[in-house]
Order: C-alpha cells, then structure tokens, then sequence
C-alpha cells in the first residue's frame, strides 16, 4: 500500500524548493514516502518531514521544511540552529532537515544546502555539468524571495 501523499502544491516553500532543485543537472522529482523528493538520480532532499517522538509510534510533523544531506563538518554548527531538526529515519545516515516555518525563510542559505547535498549524491560528472553552468557559484540559482 502506497504512503498517503502528504502536500500539496501550493505549500508554503515548496514551490521555491522544486524551483531550486530541479535546477540541477539531471534532477527529478518523484513522490516517495508521500513528499516531494528530489533525486539525480540518488536522492538529495525532500520536501517534509518528521522527528520521531519519544513513546512508540508517536512523531512530530515538520511538513514545510526541506530535507538535506549535511557534511560532517557543517553538522555540528547546524544542529546548534534551532531551525534545524534530526529527520526520522534519515537522521543516522547524514540528513537534516530545515523547518521553514521556524523563521524569514533565506533562500540563499536553502540553495546552499540543496547544492551541498547534490554534491555529496551527485556523480562527478553530474558536479562538473553544473560547476560549468554556474561559475559564479549556487547564487545564481536563487530564482525567488521569501514574502
């Protein structure tokens, strides 16, 4: 049996995070586990998410934040920000996710992350494809401003 689907598309963020993300080099969306999920072709954040709670079963929704994978040495300065939150079932594999709704969204930050976790999915050849097409680094690929 399929997951439910779990937004939808006039969600607060989503819009702008598809925007950003599908502006990689062979990104696609695909719904997995009922969210907006971003792949080229591994997966590299995902719109939604949650943190498991302390009894069985019970979990705490974060359904506008983004998912990303983090690097090692961007982890623990991350995890400081109280924006940031320890996904259910990605968390022990690398990934933060973002709450968008827990201050001024900055979507320069937001194409950061995304860049940094295509680049720990992506293939060398996929990272080359993109460093071509935007020297100038991830902000040229900011395409909206938070309301």
């Amino acid at each position: 049996m399929p997951h439910p689907v779990m937004f939808g598309d006039d969600d607060m963020g989503l819009t702008e995070v598809r925007d950003i993300a599908l502006g990689f080099p062979e990104a696609f969306e695909k719904v997995s586990w009922g969210r907006p999920t971003f792949c080229a072709p591994k997966m590299f954040a995902i719109y939604g998410g949650s943190v498991k709670g302390a009894v069985k079963g019970e979990y705490t929704q974060y359904p506008h934040s983004v998912l990303v994978k983090v690097d090692d040495s961007d982890r623990r300065a991350l995890e400081q920000d109280r924006r940031f939150f320890f996904p259910a079932y990605l968390g022990p594999f690398g990934w933060l996710g973002l709450d968008l709704t827990a201050a001024k969204v900055d979507w320069v930050e937001v194409t950061e992350l995304l860049d940094a976790s295509f680049r720990m999915t992506a293939s060398r050849k996929s990272i080359a494809r993109l460093d071509q097409r935007r020297p100038g680094g991830v902000h040229g690929m900011v395409r909206s401003e938070s309301p």
